[in-house]
């Protein structure tokens, strides 16, 4: 398909009704000439939301409120849009809305009948895609009648298929290739753009997946490498791609130019720009990925590709709310190859990610995202093999490219519970 792009909004350019009309001005003023694919993320803190609304329901307690409060935030949404854009039927896009959180409704209630622990990861994958359905259903609707060409709407599940890993479904990429060309084929026919939803998928038998938290990054890539897209474009609330949140750190650098590699390992590492798995595909078809600022749309950005760049300046990344397990053996023999395979397995059963380990002649320590349930998980499996020590509320700080300066920067007045350095990272954890 020649001449396709893909660009994805994230939740901060699509989180009320003024900046839904400013994706529609981007589209407008710096979109391709040729077609283009909008992947959409749900609205602000909508994914927060659900997932307690979804909590709230499983644990049979009570998520009225917070429902409400959920379903009077996207109407004011729709109210605004209408608006702005006066064309826009505000009745219709409120019927279509209303329909969508009568769906949610009866999902919930049927969360709440069903309350088994072996569904609940289902049932997330369900429940939580409904923001992706909201903000689409927006911005669909914005661009449609903001721009003088057509606009399709094609759902995520019809486009990538993945097996019934719920909440990080798998990409099945040749069913997925077939389905992408067919649909996104069908829909070029009358429109110039097509809008689908980020994170989502679907399985075989129609069940929603979704491919793991902030995921629409991968969507696009997934997207841009069935299509063979021209390029991606992500756009955000910053410059482009920085060595470090201006939020937390001072002084911030743009790279204006990096390679695949420097960029996928620092989304390894924690790096929210990026999406940790965004860049394989598009480096397997060489496809250049361009982060720029809604913001400041006219601004230069970072661009992403195949190249050569001298040393860059290091990146600080750092990744909240960890946990640091240890585990000892508790008859005191060394932890062997078949006791970390033992670990190694429970962590993947329990879907716990090492983010840094460590280990020593008789204990092995991981630092993990934080998640009480699955963390719990992992304990009730080897607390008969292992003795078990954990801390919480801890954080991960990782320098890509250190020197002596930064690693004296950032810890400096600082415990450090765990500290490990490759010839490029330094890595240590401490309390929040």
């Amino acid at each position: 398909m020649e001449n396709i792009q893909v660009y994805k909004f994230g939740g901060a350019s699509v989180k009320d009704a003024a900046a839904i009309l400013n994706l529609c001005r981007i589209v407008r003023d710096h979109g391709p000439q040729g077609p283009l694919v909008i992947v959409v993320s749900a609205m602000g803190k909508t994914t927060n939301a659900l997932e307690e609304i979804y909590d709230l329901a499983y644990l049979g307690e009570g998520y009225s409120a917070q429902l409400s409060a959920l379903e009077g935030y996207h109407e004011q949404a729709c109210v605004e849009l209408a608006n702005l854009i006066p064309t826009i039927s505000l009745s219709q896009l409120q019927r279509q809305l209303q329909q969508l959180t009568a769906s949610l409704s009866e999902e919930l209630q049927f969360m709440q009948l069903v309350h088994m622990p072996e569904t609940y990861d289902q049932g997330y994958d369900q429940i939580v895609s409904y923001g992706e359905r909201f903000s689409t259903l927006l911005a669909s609707t914005a661009l449609t009648y903001f721009l003088s060409f057509t606009t399709r709407h094609v759902p995520a599940q019809l486009l990538l298929r993945t097996d019934e890993v719920w909440r990080e479904g798998k990409v099945n990429w040749s069913a997925t290739e077939v389905q992408t060309e067919e649909f996104v084929n069908k829909a070029l026919v009358d429109a110039k753009i097509i809008v689908t939803e980020g994170f989502l998928g679907g399985t075989a038998v129609g069940l929603t997946t979704t491919l793991g938290r902030e995921g629409s990054d991968y969507t696009a890539a997934i997207l841009a490498y069935c299509l063979r897209a021209e390029s991606v474009t992500i756009w955000k609330d910053v410059a482009g791609l920085l060595n470090a949140d201006p939020k937390i750190f001072a002084d911030t650098v743009r790279y204006p130019e990096i390679s695949y590699r420097e960029t996928i390992e620092m989304a390894y590492y924690g790096a929210s720009v990026i999406h940790p798995k965004t860049l394989k595909p598009l480096a397997d078809r060489g496809i250049p990925l361009r982060v720029k600022s809604f913001l400041d749309p006219e601004a230069e950005g970072t661009l992403i590709h195949d190249c050569q760049h001298p040393a860059l300046a290091p990146a600080f990344i750092r990744k909240t709310d960890q946990t640091l397990l240890s585990f000892a053996s508790k008859d005191f023999s060394f932890i062997s190859e078949e006791n970390m395979a033992v670990i190694f397995a429970a962590l993947a059963q329990a879907k716990l990610k090492i983010n840094v380990m460590q280990n020593s002649a008789i204990s092995f320590s991981v630092c993990v995202d934080y998640s009480e349930r699955r963390v719990h998980q992992l304990l009730d499996v080897l607390r008969e093999q292992f003795t078990l020590h954990y801390n919480t509320g801890l954080t991960l700080f990782t320098i890509k490219n250190y020197d002596a300066a930064s690693i004296a920067r950032l810890t400096e007045g600082k415990r450090l519970l765990l500290e490990q350095r490759t010839r490029s990272t330094f890595q240590f954890v401490c309390a929040a």
